[in-house]
């Protein structure tokens, strides 16, 4: 008899642990979206790192499922002058404008250059301190760092 208590209370406890993990997995809050920063300073990967956001939005159901930040400097910032830019460029920026992707512009990279944001296609914003300290700030909000 006083094994089958025991056995029974065993069973007992196990079945009540199996309810209480059950019941909190379906009271868990679910996945935060999530947020990506793309680094991009070289003119020869503007149109690859172009395609990887793209990708990106495709892979994840649209710009609802993730936040998408695109941070340019340096040379890579040229691609981006109004004066020069590919059509194709500057679709997709419109696009990426539409779908609420932040694209921000180095402001010391703007100064070297002698722009301002009015050169550039529309939708940047101007990272005043410079693209890598906007980087960093993006990373210390929990952003994902990518750099193709």
């Amino acid at each position: 008899m006083h094994r089958r208590s025991i056995l029974w209370g065993t069973l007992s406890a196990v079945g009540a642990a199996f309810a209480a993990s059950r019941a909190n997995a379906t009271t868990e809050a679910p996945p935060q979206k999530l947020k990506v920063v793309y680094h991009l300073d070289d003119l020869d990967k503007v149109s690859f790192v172009v395609g990887n956001i793209q990708n990106h939005l495709n892979g994840v159901g649209g710009p609802g499922n993730v936040t998408i930040a695109l941070v340019v400097h340096g040379q890579a910032l040229k691609a981006f002058h109004s004066s020069g830019a590919n059509p194709e460029l500057a679709t997709h920026l419109g696009q990426f404008t539409r779908d609420g992707i932040e694209l921000a512009a180095c402001g010391n990279t703007m100064k070297s250059q002698n722009i301002t944001l009015g050169d550039l296609l529309p939708g940047f914003v101007a990272a005043e301190r410079g693209g890598v300290v906007r980087l960093a700030e993006l990373q210390s909000q929990g952003y994902l760092y990518l750099r193709p």
